[in-house]
């Protein structure tokens, strides 16, 4: 007799047989949840990006700026040197592909980026130059990643920066993430929430929404003390969503609401998550779903609301999820969350 599948047991899938671990990018679960919104009469569904081979949603920016020119030859792995600044993930995803392809590869980092996120860049043999100090106009951190950056680009021959900031085919690879939650939804996505940073991910959605003329909603979720939509400067403690500088590829007509959300509100969100759905997330995920509590009494019955989960948080162990490191900086304050 073959074997029957017990209480438990899932009948085994055949599934598609990938080339390398790059073909393995893109098509990521949309996960609904059920338990962090009790009661709630609009369904939430999370476009789950941690399952990218790099772990995160970056993956997808760096395979689409950098595959073109690997395949028409314009990086050459016998001379060609990719150097970008990052504040982990787009590294991550970017020092992957360059492995694969035997190609150098220089991130500039700086003092925020979790020792996690440096210690997987260095074990992809991509070599890490951290900025230790910050921009002594603005006292940020990524106009002095940008002058290293620049400064790489004067002095190593045929090194290639893609500029996440300011490359078109950053946006244009989401545009095959908003088709993943279109296809999955049947057209039917009211509302979609999704952190800021370079403007890439919400930008390659919204696009292709106002394309398809879907009527989504599009909720541009920020950090309290980002710059991006024209609030004032600020300290922050959580990498991934926010920025010091406007980025080039913003564009505020795509954008229909803005949240802002504090550090230690998308660290309590963070913490709930894994509490009530056993989900680890990183920062800028918990920052989508504090948003989407704070926008929770005006969202109408019946909507599909789609979170886009940036990254997971199992690099954010020494930080988001340490009870040492939040009291530190915030206090006694797990009340939050228990």
């Amino acid at each position: 007799m073959g074997h029957q599948a017990g209480r438990g047991e899932r009948e085994p899938v055949k599934g598609k047989v990938h080339t390398g671990i790059l073909d393995t990018i893109g098509d990521t679960p949309l996960l609904e949840f059920e338990r962090i919104f009790t009661d709630a009469p609009f369904r939430v569904l999370a476009k789950m990006e941690s399952f990218n081979p790099g772990g995160s949603i970056k993956d997808r920016t760096a395979l689409n700026m950098l595959l073109g020119k690997i395949r028409n030859g314009e990086l050459d792995p016998a001379r060609s040197v990719v150097v970008e600044s990052s504040s982990g993930n787009l590294g991550v995803g970017l020092a992957q592909i360059c492995r694969y392809y035997g190609l150098r590869f220089i991130c500039v980092v700086d003092g925020r980026t979790t020792g996690r996120n440096i210690a997987v860049l260095r074990a992809l043999q991509c070599e890490v130059e951290i900025v230790e100090q910050p921009d002594p106009v603005t006292g940020e951190f990524l106009p002095a990643r940008l002058a290293r950056v620049r400064e790489l680009l004067a002095t190593i021959p045929h090194a290639y920066w893609p500029n996440q900031y300011g490359n078109l085919r950053n946006p244009g690879a989401h545009q095959q993430t908003m088709r993943e939650i279109d296809t999955a939804l049947d057209g039917k996505v009211d509302y979609l929430f999704c952190a800021v940073g370079t403007f890439g991910t919400l930008r390659g959605c919204a696009e292709y929404v106002h394309e398809r003329d879907l009527g989504t909603t599009i909720v541009g979720v920020d950090a309290v003390g980002s710059v991006i939509f024209g609030g004032p400067p600020a300290p922050r403690l959580i990498p991934g969503h926010g920025a010091s500088v406007r980025p080039e590829l913003l564009d505020l007509a795509l954008v229909d609401e803005v949240v802002h959300i504090t550090d230690l509100e998308s660290v309590a969100a963070c913490r709930r998550l894994v509490g009530r759905e056993a989900v680890l997330v990183g920062g800028s995920s918990g920052a989508v779903v504090a948003a989407l509590h704070k926008m929770a009494d005006t969202i109408e019955p019946g909507s599909n609301c789609v979170l886009i989960f940036p990254d997971g948080g199992d690099r954010y162990l020494d930080t988001v999820y340490s009870d040492d490191w939040v009291t530190a900086k915030f206090g006694e304050v797990a009340h939050m969350w228990k």
